[in-house]
Protein backbone atom coordinates (compact mmCIF):
# COMPACT_ATOMS: atom_id res chain seq x y z
CA UNK A 1 0.00 0.00 0.00
CA UNK A 2 2.83 2.68 0.92
CA UNK A 3 5.58 2.90 -1.39
CA UNK A 4 8.58 5.01 -1.32
CA UNK A 5 9.05 8.25 -2.50
CA UNK A 6 11.62 9.41 -4.76
CA UNK A 7 14.53 11.93 -4.17
CA UNK A 8 12.42 14.41 -6.38
CA UNK A 9 8.54 13.97 -4.93
CA UNK A 10 10.11 14.77 -1.95
CA UNK A 11 12.40 17.61 -3.05
CA UNK A 12 9.33 19.24 -5.04
CA UNK A 13 6.93 18.84 -1.95
CA UNK A 14 9.21 20.53 0.23
CA UNK A 15 9.92 23.25 -2.14
CA UNK A 16 6.00 23.61 -2.36
CA UNK A 17 5.50 23.55 1.22
CA UNK A 18 8.11 26.40 2.16
CA UNK A 19 6.62 28.88 -0.88
CA UNK A 20 2.99 28.10 0.79
CA UNK A 21 4.31 28.52 3.68
CA UNK A 22 5.64 31.85 2.75
CA UNK A 23 2.70 32.74 0.95
CA UNK A 24 0.55 32.63 3.95
CA UNK A 25 2.27 34.15 6.02
CA UNK A 26 3.74 37.03 4.00
CA UNK A 27 1.38 39.58 5.60
CA UNK A 28 2.35 39.06 9.22
CA UNK A 29 6.48 39.37 7.68
CA UNK A 30 5.19 42.43 5.98
CA UNK A 31 3.41 43.89 9.10
CA UNK A 32 6.48 43.39 11.45
CA UNK A 33 8.63 45.08 9.11
CA UNK A 34 6.51 47.81 8.76
CA UNK A 35 6.22 47.80 12.72
CA UNK A 36 9.97 47.85 13.09
CA UNK A 37 10.74 50.89 10.88
CA UNK A 38 7.87 53.09 12.67
CA UNK A 39 9.83 52.12 16.32
CA UNK A 40 12.97 52.97 15.07
CA UNK A 41 11.50 56.48 13.26
CA UNK A 42 10.23 56.81 16.53
CA UNK A 43 13.19 56.18 18.97
CA UNK A 44 14.88 58.57 16.12
CA UNK A 45 12.88 61.33 17.12
CA UNK A 46 12.27 60.89 20.60
CA UNK A 47 17.04 60.85 20.75
CA UNK A 48 16.33 64.18 18.83
CA UNK A 49 13.71 65.54 20.95
CA UNK A 50 15.94 64.84 24.23
CA UNK A 51 18.79 66.72 22.47
CA UNK A 52 17.30 70.05 21.62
Amino acid sequence: MFRRLTFPHLLFTTILGIAGGIYIFQPVFEQYAKDQKELKVQSVQESEEKKS
